[in-house]
């Protein structure tokens, strides 16, 4: 094993974890940089190099690998500063992507404004051709039509260019023929194809999910290129890797291919994680709570293993590639608070972000936010932030909380004790999104919390949930990152069965026997040892959605294959739903592999033993009125020590804090495992 480096970019900082050959873990942290990302990058390799005694171009030449998980898609989409993108679809059929499914996200609101579309009518060009259900010609590509659409583009001046045919998932000839000359003619231009990116049935997911991605291709190939020439000329010699929304890495290649994938790309870091640590004994069945500056991002893992979901929506867009279930609210350090319009507090989903930031970073911002409310709270060290290298103004952050404090009739403490519970109860909200929704009890799952703002919320939020036990790692501010360098290589492919009616095991067999060649080949090297992982869409043949059941379980080779196949379906119904229908004819609508090419993890290196570590001091903090708190240094802790609340305990990139009640314990491993007290 080698140096890794693993780098994670979100709202507020960049995280970088650098591990060596025998597992020695060096972080650092460094201001996002929003107008251009690898400005932030390259700052923090900087300071991972300076803490290591190298220079960034020593660092950079003794690294082999460095995975990156970027926030460029999301915000792109977000912010409204995609692409100018344009669409050549079958003629008649224009408007798929704007009348969606018919549905509205709140089908009861009468006054909701339909979402805006990221492709304006005018730029939905219509080319005559038409393929049957079958994937046989209707109507042949008309090169008049064509033309007319190209000369368009040409006139308009687009920066991408989506190509969307009816059933071409079944034959994607007239899209490749298209997007070909659509690239002939506009060299300049992002293109893509539908089935190429989503090749699967479903006109308005596959047209919409093609579109996203033609809207953020160009920005994720500018950002990915930039970045991958800064690291060459700074000193790298080897690949850069991007993590996608599956949980997977891809080379930047496939990741500008498949530009819509890297929009979950930051918080996959954070689950992959947490599937590292479930497998190096951490438990089973975890909720991954990732609190960063922005946001904060809540993921289940179960049987050691995340879930996926088919699709979700990022702004306005709809992106039906598969990703890892993370639930994400607008809530973190960076979190503004303020009164709505009822005049009461709210905190979020706005952010003062990186830049200006919170009032106490000193850097223009007013609002109050999360931050100031724990730093006049006194559970932040003002001159120890970021490990010394940015001291806190108390002052400014007092004086922010203050301001709202008279608007809301409060003491300053009493108004940013309120921040800290709304915050907290919205979190709470969001972890019971994520499992009692899902029919899961929270209870009997541990809140693992990392992210450089969890430590100072988490056991409040698990006390609320009824939680017995957080588990806080060492590297909890950077966990993201670390995560992205226990990931694998990995494509995911899937391909539609035309299947009316019960289970046609051999069209299943082949649709496998492709993907799999496919997913192998397009891994190159690692392809030749890649575990395989099969899944399929199903239903009863009367319902209108389907639901994904693994068939990793499935013995190919032995009779009987349609009703194995069925039974694991009619386990999953139940599982999901409490019933199943044994009679009821069940139908298979996509058939799904994993192609996973390993990569070796960073090895784990435990605490050395020691004795049990002092209090490093003492402060005066604020849990229903002030009192004195010892304050013990994260990393001189001993494993086994114990510790209880109220306490503090901190390290150069987080706090953890320990209320009343909840007791602590340093694990071997170096994470903090904590029996939190009743709330």
């Amino acid at each position: 094993m080698s140096t890794t480096i693993g780098i994670d970019v979100g709202g507020t900082f960049t995280d970088v974890v650098v591990t060596g050959p025998d597992g020695t873990t060096t972080i650092a942290k460094a201001a996002t940089t929003p107008a251009d990302q690898s400005d932030g990058v390259l700052a923090g390799i900087a300071l991972a190099a300076q803490a290591l005694g190298f220079s960034t171009a020593a660092l950079l030449a003794a690294a082999d690998r460095i995975v990156h998980g970027t926030t460029a898609a999301t915000n792109a989409l977000l912010e409204g500063k995609a692409a100018r993108v344009a669409m050549l679809t079958t003629a008649g059929h224009r408007d798929v992507i704007e009348m969606r499914e018919g549905l509205k996200p709140e089908r009861y609101n009468l006054r909701l404004p339909p979402p805006d579309p990221l492709v304006p009518r005018a730029l939905r060009l219509p080319v005559r051709e038409r393929l049957r259900p079958d994937g046989t010609v209707a109507i042949p590509l008309d090169p008049a039509s064509l033309d007319a659409a190209l000369a368009t583009l040409e006139a308009e001046q687009v920066a991408a260019v989506a190509v969307c045919f009816l059933h071409s998932w079944r034959n994607p000839a007239h899209e490749r023929a298209v997007a070909a000359a659509v690239r002939a003619r506009l060299p300049g231009a992002y293109v893509c194809a539908s089935a190429e990116v989503l090749g699967q049935i479903k006109e308005y997911e596959r047209f919409s999910t093609a579109v996203a991605n033609a809207a953020v291709g160009p920005v994720i190939s500018a950002y990915l290129h930039r970045l991958e020439a800064r690291l060459a000329e700074a000193g790298y010699g080897g690949t850069l890797f991007v993590i996608l929304s599956h949980g997977g890495v891809a080379t930047v290649a496939e990741a500008v291919r498949l530009a819509a994938g890297t929009a979950l790309s930051g918080p996959a870091g954070g689950v992959a994680a947490a599937v590292a640590l479930s497998e190096a004994g951490l438990g089973h069945d975890l909720i991954a709570f990732d609190m960063g500056g922005t946001s904060t991002d809540i993921a289940l893992v179960r049987d050691g293993a995340p879930g996926l979901a088919e699709g979700r929506a990022v702004g306005q867009a709809r992106i039906a590639l598969p990703s890892l279930d993370i639930v994400t609210l607008g809530a973190g350090g960076g979190s503004i608070a303020d009164r709505d319009r009822s005049g009461l507090l709210a905190v979020g989903p706005a952010s003062a972000g990186a830049e200006p930031g919170p009032a106490c970073y000193g850097l223009g911002g007013l609002a109050a936010t999360v931050t100031d409310a724990n730093l006049v709270l006194g559970y932040l060290d003002p001159e120890r932030f970021l490990g010394g290298r940015r001291t806190l103004d108390r002052g400014a952050a007092a004086a922010a909380i203050g301001r709202l404090a008279v608007a809301l009739g409060l003491s300053t403490e009493a108004a940013a004790a309120g921040v800290q519970r709304m915050v907290d109860t919205r979190m709470a909200d969001g972890v019971r999104i994520a499992t009692v929704r899902r029919g899961v009890d929270p209870r009997r799952f541990a809140l693992l919390a990392f992210g450089g703002a969890a430590g100072l919320h988490v056991t409040a939020v698990a006390a609320a949930l009824g939680i017995s036990r957080v588990v806080v790692p060492r590297a909890a501010a950077v966990l993201s990152a670390w995560g992205m360098l226990n990931t694998d290589l990995r494509i995911e492919l899937a391909q539609s069965l035309e299947q009316t009616a019960g289970i046609d095991p051999a069209a299943l067999r082949a649709a496998f026997a492709a993907m799999e060649a496919e997913g192998r080949s397009r891994l190159g090297p690692a392809g030749a040892g890649a575990v395989i992982r099969r899944s399929a869409d199903m239903r009863y043949g009367e319902q209108v959605f389907e639901i994904p059941v693994s068939l990793d379980a499935i013995d190919w080779d032995a009779p009987g294959l349609a009703a194995r196949l069925a039974g694991l379906f009619h386990e999953r119904h139940r599982t999901l739903y409490t019933y199943a229908m044994p009679d009821e004819e069940v139908v298979v609508v996509n058939a799904r592999v994993s192609v996973i090419g390993r990569l070796p993890a960073p090895p784990a290196k435990p605490v050395p033993p020691r004795l049990a570590a002092e209090a490093a001091g003492w402060r005066r903090i604020y849990l229903d009125g002030w009192r004195e708190a010892p304050v013990f240094d994260f990393a001189a802790l001993a494993p086994g020590q114990d510790l209880a609340g109220p306490a503090l305990v901190e390290s150069d990139t987080t706090t953890v804090l320990l209320r009343p009640g909840d007791r602590a314990r340093l694990a071997p491993l170096g994470w903090l495992d904590i029996a939190v007290g009743p709330g």
